[in-house]
């Protein structure tokens, strides 16, 4: 017995699934019934022991996680506001020259953008750590639905998000084998919403990096001309392209966070989906159907299983998996 990851109550029974809340624990593929009992009516215990814990399906994290990520959506809308101003403030400057109006306007855009852009930093701090505890968490549960068939080990599924380079295709991968894993078995996990949410995701920081690279440019030319003023117009045009493409990637940073609270609430309502349902539809496993036609102690025969029934010819009740005698007692 240990704790039903769903309920947590201590009420799993040998066969992985919470008499509580009905939920399986693990789909157990390396279980394999132990040598027959000498009473007939005994359920034959599994030879490997059950992996303490089993599938995680609290949803404390999960929430804690979409609202960080709901909080850093609005922060972004507030740091794309702040660009805004700023690039109306260059606009201003462009219009009328610079002058002590327009640049004490730029210098109050500009505080406001510092303070959004650290308010942004502590946000996004906060959702990534969750996040990367929560993807752990769901590849770990992954691993007990589809056990090996898996690319990456499950410290990938938090250190690849912090990898320099292969964090551009490594969690989409992850992501992609848990979605697999998570699915009920015969069906196909739709990957619409995780493909946006990942194609936004790449299309933001391809935004940043541009961005970045065009402020840099001007501020290099700046500080080489010592400043002259000669080239002021050019300087601030390159200066306001710089936040468009910044403004740009901050709305696209926001729906990619929309994007992640529907992708955590996707996923968990697959993996709850999934333990619910047990492994079914794999014979010899714990909750899928009898073989019609396995006779009584025949391989392929597993006591106590309820969805298929009994196999043909055997005319006594299905099995108590709980206990020795028939079910209902």
């Amino acid at each position: 017995m240990y704790p039903c990851g769903n309920c947590r109550a201590a009420a799993v029974g040998p066969d992985g699934r919470c008499a509580a809340c009905g939920a399986y624990q693990q789909q157990a593929a390396a279980m394999a019934p132990g040598p027959a009992p000498a009473y007939p009516y005994a359920p034959a215990m599994p030879a490997v022991p059950m992996p303490v814990g089993g599938v995680d399906l609290r949803r404390g994290l999960r929430i804690a996680l979409m609202v960080a990520l709901g909080v850093s959506v609005a922060v972004m809308l507030a740091v794309f506001w702040a660009g805004t101003q700023t690039r109306m403030a260059l606009q201003d400057m462009l219009d009328n020259g610079v002058s002590s109006t327009t640049q004490q306007d730029l210098e109050d855009t500009q505080a406001a953008a510092t303070v959004t852009t650290v308010l942004s930093f502590l946000s996004t701090a906060a959702s990534a750590t969750l996040w990367a505890v929560w993807f752990r968490r769901a590849r770990i549960n992954a691993e007990f639905f589809a056990p090996g068939g898996h690319r990456f080990g499950i410290g990938w599924a938090a250190g690849a998000w912090f990898t320099p380079v292969v964090n551009l295709w490594f969690p989409k991968q992850i992501a992609n084998d848990i979605y697999k894993a998570s699915a009920l078995p015969g069906a196909r996990a739709p990957k619409g919403l995780l493909n946006a949410w990942w194609s936004l995701w790449i299309a933001a920081g391809v935004c940043k990096l541009v961005s970045a690279g065009l402020s840099a440019g001007a501020s290099a030319r700046i500080a080489t001309k010592g400043y002259d003023g000669s080239t002021w117009r050019e300087d601030i045009e390159a200066l306001q392209n710089s936040v468009n493409v910044a403004s740009f990637g901050t709305l696209l940073m926001a729906v990619t966070g929309v994007l992640a609270i529907l992708v955590v609430r996707q996923i968990g309502g697959l993996q709850e989906q999934r333990a619910m349902a047990g492994p079914a539809g794999t014979p010899g496993m714990p909750g899928a159907p009898v073989p019609a036609g396995v006779p009584y102690g025949a391989p392929g025969y597993v006591p106590g299983q309820q969805p298929g029934g009994p196999a043909a010819g055997w005319p006594h009740p299905p099995q108590n998996p709980y206990g020795s005698g028939p079910a209902g007692y």
